[in-house]
């Protein structure tokens, strides 16, 4: 998922450019200070820095000069009326910085935001944007009853994938009638609905026998792994996984 750094003064302005990017996007939003700037950028090594110019008369010129002159690299677009973009104009010279003029829809700073970004949308039928299939953060579904398995995975996975959770086969039945997932982690050993007993759920359903099934296990002995592959998943781990093996297999099984 690609990281955008969200800048501004919180407003209502800033809520509603957060709210909408962040249905595509991992957002983080900073106040504009530029001491808590160059922390952030140095943290969080964004892809794209997004500036609400709101109240810009207040701004310090000094987060605009480090953005030129050491995150160059970085685009950076501005949302602001005219007059806000007058006040920094020197930095739009060399398109590292792009201005849109506020008001605008959610919808453009989208568009513009891809475009920085090198990414393509298009328009679902209830005309909301989406990222072109190539261009999509695939979604991992992780089943596991384990709370602390399910909060280890997630972290480890935040950032690469959009990542939800269930604790039970049955919740994970739920969760996939919500949203179709591109790939499930799904751990073998579960009390009632049971890694077995769910993937068979899965494979029974037409539309989504085709979803790739990662099993994940905490034993090693040789029987219970023959009798885990047995059942023909995409692949499976031991517990804990480490995050390059993780990668490693996930990236292999949706590609």
């Amino acid at each position: 998922m690609k990281k955008i750094l969200l800048f501004g003064k919180t407003n209502d302005v800033l809520k509603d450019i957060n709210k909408s990017l962040s249905e595509l996007f991992r957002v983080q939003i900073c106040e504009l200070k530029s001491d808590a700037l160059e922390g952030m950028l140095k943290m969080y090594d964004p892809e794209l820095v997004v500036i609400s110019l709101v109240g810009a008369q207040d701004y310090d010129r000094g987060l605009f000069r480090l953005l030129a002159a050491e995150y160059h690299h970085i685009p950076v677009l501005t949302i602001g009326t005219e007059s806000e973009k007058n006040s920094f104009l020197r930095y739009y010279e060399d398109g590292q910085f792009e201005n849109l003029i506020r008001p605008v829809e959610n919808r453009d700073i989208i568009q513009a935001v891809c475009r920085r970004l090198e990414l393509e949308v298009e328009e679902k039928d209830d005309e909301k944007l989406v990222l072109k299939e190539d261009d999509r953060v695939k979604d991992i579904l992780v089943v596991d009853d384990n709370a602390l398995t399910l909060r280890s995975i997630k972290e480890m996975l935040r950032g690469y994938y959009e990542v939800r959770v269930a604790s039970s086969g049955i919740k994970a039945m739920t969760e996939i009638g919500k949203k179709r997932p591109d790939l499930i982690l799904l751990d073998y050993e579960m009390p009632v609905c049971d890694g077995k007993q769910t993937f068979e759920m899965i494979k029974a359903e037409d539309d989504l026998k085709d979803i790739p099934v990662i099993f994940l296990t905490g034993i090693k002995d040789k029987a219970h792994v023959e009798a885990v592959l047995k059942l023909k998943p995409q692949g499976y781990l031991l517990k804990p996984p480490s995050l390059n093996e993780l990668l490693d297999k996930i990236e292999k099984s949706i590609s």
